[in-house]
């Protein structure tokens, strides 16, 4: 049998690790047998490939045919069910609100703290008369009054972190989802 042929079954082995090895070796000669068929059908490698698809998806094919063909009740798997939706459910009242509120706040107010504090010191230093620029200050221990340059220094690095800060939580957010699902799927199999 040819290399690519071989590693396609040790794919779809690798994919079946959690049926017992006697099952999967059953499983791997059977492909196996319908590739050699193939083969000797005048069908290449590529070919038989493409006809049987993706390792994965062949994988779950014959899980699917085993769970369907399980006759008991399994309370170990559904006993990791309903811990998994009772921590995914209650965490998920918290974090997914929280970071989808946090994220695209910060993010937003990491774009106009800088700019907010540039419109400021323009103002300042073209003496431009905008309206309502005294209401923008930076201000330490709710006394001290920063220069509008140093200002917008300062509010430029605040800015920045409070964009990365976004970002950041948004990246968690989208893990947080990625895992519940990875997870989700392997209890599920």
């Amino acid at each position: 049998m040819e290399k690519v042929l071989e590693s396609y079954l040790e794919k779809v082995s690798k994919y079946l690790k959690r049926i017992p090895v006697s099952e999967r070796a059953d499983i791997v000669k059977e492909i196996e047998s319908g590739m050699c068929e193939l083969q000797n059908n005048g069908k290449t490698s590529a070919e038989i490939i493409e006809r049987l698809g993706d390792p994965k998806n062949l994988a779950k094919a014959y899980l699917g045919d085993l769970l369907e063909a399980g006759t008991g009740f399994n309370w170990n798997r559904f006993l990791a069910l309903c811990a998994f939706y009772s921590v995914a459910g209650f965490s998920g009242m918290i974090i997914i609100p929280s970071l989808a509120i946090i994220a695209p706040v910060f993010i937003v107010c990491g774009v106009l703290t800088p700019v907010m504090a540039f419109v400021k010191m323009a103002d300042y230093i073209l003496g431009l008369g905008i309206p309502y620029m005294e209401n923008i200050q930076i201000v330490f221990n709710g006394i001290e009054e920063l220069n509008p340059v140093l200002g917008f220094v300062f509010a430029a690095a605040v800015g920045i972190l409070l964009y990365m800060a976004g970002k950041g939580a948004w990246k968690l957010l989208l893990l947080y989802c990625k895992k519940t699902s990875r997870i989700k799927d392997k209890l599920l199999l």
